[in-house]
């Protein structure tokens, strides 16, 4: 029986220094309902975090706006006693305001987007940010402006890599304009890969490409769909095989699966040992939305 591990779904390099398993783990389901305020079991969530160590998770991902700022502290304690703390990568998002639960505003000025990497790199412990996304582009502020002050944070050494968020191939190359742009998060999943030209153009720009509701497969996971046809086929489960479609799909897709369940978590991580035929990988493209 194969064992449950990241590092089965392959690597990816971000640079020279960081290698990451292709399997990461999102933090937006430690937080309260709407992405509101604190998670009902702040430990259950450390625990989770640490579970993910354990199954060979080095890749997280989160964002200042999840609680505000509540998922970053539980990952802070998550990861603050790893023995490999040096090699875990970590994603953030800025440019997100919260009013309430299920409120996102954008907001790009560039002070404020400083201010949100100063503050993230103190509640996670951390002296620079790995990777950095403008979580949404706010148009009351050129993409120059927004996606030069993450320039200038790299330029201080305060970010190594900058990537942008729910965007489109257009805005990709604006950005590209003002600095060298290594990862795009995009909605997209088995259900809804209406972005395969954003895939594919980061795939081409060697920029990583993270799947943001990458388990969002509502009806397609119904008793009798196609994705749990597929499932009993392969002995697992619908979630594991929407990921193995994921990681399948190219070699630059970071699948980022969020959850607050240690049961659900080795459900997720296991799906790095799933190997679809290419006729089934092409037999489940056919689903996404128009």
């Amino acid at each position: 029986m194969a064992t449950i591990n990241a590092a089965n779904a392959g690597t990816y390099a971000f640079d020279e220094a960081f290698k990451v398993n292709r399997l990461g783990y999102g933090t937006m389901q430690l937080t309260g309902p709407g992405t509101w305020g604190p998670y009902a079991d702040p430990e259950n969530g450390i625990k989770v975090i640490k579970q993910a160590l354990a199954y060979g998770v080095n890749f997280f991902d989160t964002a200042d706006s999840y609680g505000p700022w509540f998922a970053d502290r539980y990952l802070a304690a998550g990861l603050k006693d790893a023995a490999n703390r040096d090699q875990i990568f970590i994603s953030d998002k800025v440019g997100q305001t919260r009013q309430g639960p299920n409120v996102w505003t954008p907001h790009g000025e560039p002070n404020y987007l400083r201010q949100q990497v100063e503050v993230s790199m103190m509640t996670l412990g951390i002296d620079h940010e790995d990777l950095v996304f403008l979580h949404r582009i706010d148009t009351h502020f050129s993409i120059e402006e927004q996606v030069g002050e993450l320039k200038k944070l790299q330029d201080e050494g305060k970010i190594k890599h900058i990537g942008l968020s729910q965007v489109t191939v257009d805005d990709l190359k604006a950005a590209q304009k003002v600095a060298t742009i290594d990862a795009v998060e995009n909605l997209y999943n088995v259900a809804d890969h209406r972005d395969d030209d954003v895939l594919d153009y980061a795939e081409s720009q060697g920029m990583a490409f993270l799947p943001w509701f990458p388990l969002a497969t509502g009806q397609l996971a119904q008793p009798g769909s196609s994705l749990s046809t597929m499932a009993a086929k392969y002995h697992v489960s619908s979630a594991q095989i929407a990921l193995a479609w994921l990681l399948k799909r190219s070699k630059n897709v970071l699948p980022i699966p969020g959850t607050s369940s240690v049961e659900h978590l080795a459900d997720n991580v296991a799906a790095a040992n799933v190997d679809l035929s290419t006729a089934d990988f092409n037999e489940l493209s056919q689903l996404s939305v128009k």
